[in-house]
């Protein structure tokens, strides 16, 4: 069994992580952190997620020097659930050990002079390291998921958008010069944990926000090879994403081009599902799942994606690079076989 150190387990995308290594086949806790001045610091773990109780009784420990040495000590694996900037100072320490990193924030994602300064605030230290990590679009990046060391696992947005996008793109089914439109809404889990008032469901109401300067925008266009115009909304419901998508397409594209495109990317992966109807949300939450669905008139083309944003736009996806990377089954621990 593989030992799995989960730090930031605390969180939603960590709790989720947890519940995932504990039915894993292949994988066992070895240890559930948390930054070492939280409040949930040696709480047990099913205090804050009860569904979890008799299961996960592990104690959230706090990530101080004696346990960063614990981990390094005990863990094959770790799992970075923590804000951009933690993920981008603790990962280099695990790296320099010759462990595996799968990292769910932002750090290590999207290499480019400037970008963590103008987009997460501040200025990236580990170049090398950003060069080399993988990003983990689990059905499109296997060998290099396989191959690196570090693997940074997508945003929840943009998981939702390439995997809509990515096979129009690679058989140049796009139109040159043009911009897909993604316009996506996200539930409040997004926001995280720790309370607020934007997120607070007495206050939540279906809003744009992000307008012109949200990160995955870049992201989205650096791994498309393909600039796009990106517009998140926050909807008044817990989980999921579902983002419609507007392609301009080449001219004399024909239904069956489209229709080869998609299949052949994701035929037999049972992650994707290609749904012949429009997806929605309820299909998705709670599943590790993207569904797609899409239809044209003329050259413009609308393209529907649902996901779980703390799972298949997090959670699972990093179970599926997990897999990838340790050459397990690529479903272990996701689906039934």
């Amino acid at each position: 069994m593989l030992k799995a150190a989960i730090i930031g387990a605390s969180g939603y995308t960590g709790a989720e992580l947890a519940g995932l290594v504990q039915a894993h086949p292949n994988l066992t806790l070895a240890g559930l952190y948390v930054s070492e001045g939280s409040l949930d610091a040696k709480k047990p773990f099913s205090s804050l997620y009860p569904r979890w109780r008799g299961v996960i009784e592990q104690a959230l420990l706090p990530l101080d020097d004696a346990a960063i040495q614990q981990i390094c000590d005990q863990a094959d694996i770790v799992l970075l659930a923590t804000a951009h900037e933690v993920s981008h100072d603790l990962a280099p320490g695990f790296l320099a050990k010759g462990m595996p990193v799968f990292d769910l924030s932002g750090a290590f994602r999207v290499p480019g002079e400037g970008f963590y300064d103008k987009f997460y605030g501040f200025a990236h230290q580990f170049g090398d390291w950003l060069s080399k990590a993988a990003y983990g679009l689990a059905e499109w990046n296997q060998d290099a998921i396989k191959a690196a060391q570090l693997i940074a696992v997508p945003g929840c947005y943009p998981t939702a958008s390439l995997t809509a996008l990515k096979p129009l793109q690679v058989n140049d089914l796009i139109a040159a010069g043009s911009r897909p439109i993604i316009s996506a809404v996200s539930g409040v889990s997004g926001a995280g944990r720790k309370a607020s008032m934007a997120n607070s469901f007495c206050e939540v109401s279906f809003k744009p926000y992000g307008v012109l300067n949200h990160r995955h925008q870049p992201e989205i266009s650096h791994h498309l090879s393909n600039n796009v115009l990106f517009q998140p909304h926050l909807g008044n419901f817990i989980r999921g994403i579902l983002a419609t998508i507007y392609v301009e397409l080449k001219d004399g594209v024909t239904d069956e081009q489209i229709a080869n495109a998609y299949h052949q990317a994701y035929d037999g992966q049972k992650i994707v599902r290609l749904t012949g109807q429009w997806p929605q949300i309820n299909d998705v939450a709670g599943t590790p799942f993207c569904d797609l669905h899409w239809a044209r008139d003329g050259k413009q083309l609308i393209v529907v994606s649902a996901i779980d944003n703390l799972l298949k736009g997090a959670a699972s996806q990093a179970i599926q690079c997990i897999n990838i990377h340790q050459g397990f089954s690529p479903l272990a621990g996701l689906v039934q076989e």
